[in-house]
């Protein structure tokens, strides 16, 4: 397996920024990509043995490229996930000034972050995505645009200039990274974890979303992230993308896996790994009845019940 890791590139990227908080990126060649699809296959192909890109931001929720391309295509693992603080720096060619600027870009989910800065500093602007917020500082430098929308890093990168910095609507706004590798068996728990999978309802029903949350109420897991994708079978057919606080090998999410693969059409397990908000002290104790010595005194229960043994 090549000794490398892809990422969502050029150079500059914030994603670049969040890998090298990895300290097994030191030992790995980082390769950037133009997009999160062709970083993503270059994993399923062998070319990389991991991959690293976007996935939330606290603003505007998920990534929906990275998670319509973990929902579809040969099955991915998450291994691993980094959190990193965002703020935009507005990058120009030097000798740009604030009224010189007629067009702009950046990654598409950078824009819900500098909304409001844009209304009010530069409202008659026309806005272009680009691949990646680094790429965009890439379009300024050619002249393809007037200003781009990047990590202040970025600008030496690619002979700009930040006219002004510190550009965020939402304060603490943050991204969150995973790496995604093929699929294997999950580390460890750490006490501290969170599972991810694909949900796809059998069928269309009252009540449908609530029997799959129930797998999860009912053993008392919380979820951290909800997010309905289409299934592209057409309008109103949606599977649901969710990550949950706990490890496969808690009893009480493997029980909740087990009944959701019970009652859906398909489960797409997306690993179990360590949580980057939260350390094992900062999580609380499971809900009465759902830690794992429960499980297994009630699992006990029910055998001498079978037995006779009551």
């Amino acid at each position: 397996m090549p000794a490398s890791y892809a990422y969502l590139g050029p150079e500059g990227t914030f994603t670049e920024v969040a890998l090298r908080t990895l300290p097994e990126a030191a030992t790995r060649e980082l390769i950037p990509y133009v997009s999160v699809q062709s970083a993503l296959d270059a994993v399923r192909a062998g070319e990389a043995e991991a991959a690293f890109v976007p996935i939330e931001n606290s603003v505007e929720g998920g990534i929906t490229t990275t998670l319509d391309e973990l929902v579809a295509g040969a099955p991915l693992m998450i291994y691993r996930e980094v959190l990193l603080s965002i703020t935009f720096a507005l990058l120009v060619r030097p000798g740009t000034k604030l009224s010189d600027i007629k067009t702009v870009t950046a990654h598409p989910a950078a824009q819900p972050q500098v909304r409001n800065w844009l209304k009010a500093n530069l409202p008659d602007v026309l806005w272009e995505s680009a691949a990646s917020n680094a790429d965009g500082a890439r379009l300024v430098q050619e002249g393809r645009y007037d200003a781009a929308f990047a990590g202040e890093f970025a600008a030496a990168r690619y002979g700009l200039q930040a006219l002004e910095t510190e550009i965020h609507d939402a304060e603490n706004a943050q991204t969150r990274f995973v790496l995604v590798g093929r699929p294997a068996r999950p580390a460890a728990p750490t006490g501290a974890d969170k599972t991810s999978v694909v949900l796809w309802q059998r069928d269309d029903h009252p009540g449908g979303l609530r029997d799959l949350l129930g797998e999860f109420a009912t053993r008392g897991i919380n979820l951290m992230l909800l997010q309905s994708r289409p299934t592209g079978a057409g309008i109103g057919n949606y599977c649901f993308c969710v990550d949950a606080e706990g490890h496969i090998s808690d009893r009480r999410v493997a029980e909740a896996l087990m009944g959701l693969k019970r009652i859906c059409l398909e489960v797409r397990y997306l690993g179990s790994y360590p949580r980057a908000d939260v350390g094992p002290d900062g999580v609380s104790a499971p809900r009465l009845g759902t830690s794992d010595s429960e499980f297994v005194t009630a699992a006990d229960w029910v055998a001498r019940c079978q037995d006779g043994r009551f």
